[in-house]
């Protein structure tokens, strides 16, 4: 197949850092901690490095191989590789509803990183008394109209960095967004690590201990490290394929999913140096949940000597890291109205930034005006929209692309082991080709079954 004319990045380091962006998110440094925290701290941060090996970076090469080979976004990614007669392309339709999906309640919750970035640059939270971050947090999502205008303020800015293109929008924006994230990451953790009675949250995060995982339930550690570890690169509805499309054939593939996935986890791994010494130092019991970001390190923050600035400090952070997965998934979404409706990028994003200043709104009114909306098992909008992604779309759809790529069905196991090792760098082995056919599969599949139960 002949090379297709496609935009692509300025250099490799744009591309590993909006790849990353893409990755690193909410999951990262929201879910990421308080999941370890509740699964006995270091013996799951060891099988979730051990997961993150052997499943995410073999799915995340797929993606990307199918994206390079095609030059295209994911459905007709599917069409110009799949055999005449087959269906494969179905899937990419799925994938594009799932990149809609996710950013209907992501865009909300990417709002309240930058609600309490504005917070905390204000001095809002320094005129506070002890207890009343959880009052804080409550108001935010009893009032539609705050939540809503920096909701906006998300889809607005997203789409408006956008419009300057892959290289001078998305590219410039994000390795800014990314190199700042790391900067301040490491300040953060720094501080961290200095507090009075850290030794004792690094030893929870860091050194393993079996006692505690047994007590828990060994099996129960290994499955939410590898939930962690699969939804952690956001691989399996085309978020990463597209990045793929813009590649060169300079690089192997193996080597460039390896970085990516390593600057993910060096995210998450610091993200737990910065919180777990903050908890054990102020006295707060680490397995908590959703709540630590929100009222738990703001209560913190409050109490610490220049609370002000370390928190204005870590909601920088986090903006940097929920709007990074913002401009990366809307690319996708702009970029598949181009290639599968044959208009222009501008009418695009214009189409675009519209249906998605209605399409998070329910999200915004599900906690509030709309809150006696309910789905299976009492889910409120939010956690609905994100059961049927991180349940159903991403797992299912990592599932069909392992196939499609390993499967005599599919493209096959032979072409994409030729395109994932056209390039210098680290090779694929052709002795995985069993492990990828007959063993993932089953790590997939169960993945979905305990999404599902």
């Amino acid at each position: 197949m002949s090379e297709r004319s496609r935009d692509g990045f300025g250099s490799r380091l744009g591309f590993i850092l909006v790849s990353a962006g893409c990755a690193i998110g909410i999951g990262n440094v929201w879910k990421f901690p308080y999941v370890a925290g509740q699964n006995g701290g270091s013996v799951f941060v060891l099988f979730y490095l051990l997961f993150l090996i052997i499943m995410g970076v073999p799915v995340m090469t797929m993606e990307l191989a199918v994206g390079r080979k095609s030059r295209l976004t994911l459905v007709n990614g599917y069409k110009s590789l799949e055999k005449k007669g087959t269906k494969w392309h179905l899937h990419g339709w799925v994938s594009m509803i799932g990149n809609y999906l996710l950013m209907m309640y992501y865009t909300t919750v990417a709002g309240w990183m930058f609600d309490y970035f504005y917070k905390f640059a204000t001095g809002e939270f320094e005129h506070l008394e002890n207890g009343s971050a959880k009052a804080t947090f409550d108001g935010l999502m009893a009032d539609p109209i705050e939540m809503g205008i920096f909701t906006i303020i998300t889809v607005l800015i997203g789409f408006l960095v956008l419009s300057f293109g892959v290289q001078n929008g998305l590219e410039r924006v994000n390795k800014f967004m990314m190199l700042g994230l790391l900067l301040l990451i490491a300040v953060l953790a720094v501080h961290s690590v200095m507090l009075p009675g850290a030794k004792e949250g690094l030893s929870f995060f860091l050194l393993p201990d079996f006692g505690k995982a047994k007590a828990i339930g060994i099996h129960k550690v290994l499955a939410a490290a590898m939930n962690q570890a699969f939804f952690t690169l956001s691989i399996g509805m085309g978020s990463i394929e597209v990045f793929g499309s813009y590649m060169s054939k300079d690089r192997a593939l193996s080597g460039e999913a390896m970085r990516i996935s390593a600057l993910d986890t060096v995210v998450a791994i610091l993200s737990g140096i910065i919180i777990f010494p903050a908890c054990f130092s102020f006295g707060v019991e680490p397995e908590q949940g959703p709540s630590l970001i929100f009222v738990t390190l703001p209560e913190l923050f409050i109490n610490m000597p220049l609370g002000r600035i370390w928190g204005t400090l870590f909601f920088v952070f986090m903006s940097f890291a929920s709007f990074s997965t913002v401009t990366a998934v809307f690319e996708n979404l702009i970029v598949c109205l181009v290639d599968n409706f044959k208009i222009t990028r501008t009418a695009s994003i214009v189409i675009n930034c519209i249906f998605m200043l209605f399409a998070s709104l329910p999200c915004v009114l599900g906690f509030n005006k709309w809150s006696g909306i309910t789905f299976i098992g009492g889910k409120n909008i939010l956690d609905f929209e994100d059961f049927l992604v991180s349940n159903l779309i991403l797992p299912i759809g990592a599932l069909v692309i392992l196939l499609f790529c390993v499967t005599g069905l599919g493209w096959g196991f032979d072409n994409y082991l030729e395109e994932v090792n056209t390039g210098e760098g680290t090779k694929m082995p052709r002795w995985i080709k069993n492990y990828l056919r007959f063993v993932l599969p089953v790590l997939i599949l169960i993945i979905i079954i305990n999404g599902l139960v």
